[in-house]
């Protein structure tokens, strides 16, 4: 169980930091960068807990965060006027 949580732990702190290589990002895409990484990290301890596969539940979280925080962000740059 540690294990996989410091693993995957250091898998997103190192997705985390290539994101900040990149190159300067609306927030739409960075809204979906960041919910997809922690959608994932959520849905991998909520699916380890539950006895389901961890992999599953990091995948679907992932999915799910990505798309709200990518939402979030669109609104976000709709309001800014940065389309």
């Amino acid at each position: 169980m540690k294990i996989k949580l410091i693993t995957l732990s250091m898998v997103a702190a190192f997705t985390l930091g290539l994101m900040g290589c990149a190159a300067p990002m609306n927030n739409t895409e960075q809204g979906a960068g960041r919910g997809a990484v922690l959608g994932g990290i959520l849905g991998a301890v909520i699916g380890h807990n539950e006895g389901r596969r961890t992999a599953e539940g990091a995948a679907i979280g992932a999915l799910g965060g990505a798309v709200l925080g990518g939402a979030i962000g669109n609104i976000q740059d709709k309001q800014s006027g940065n389309e």
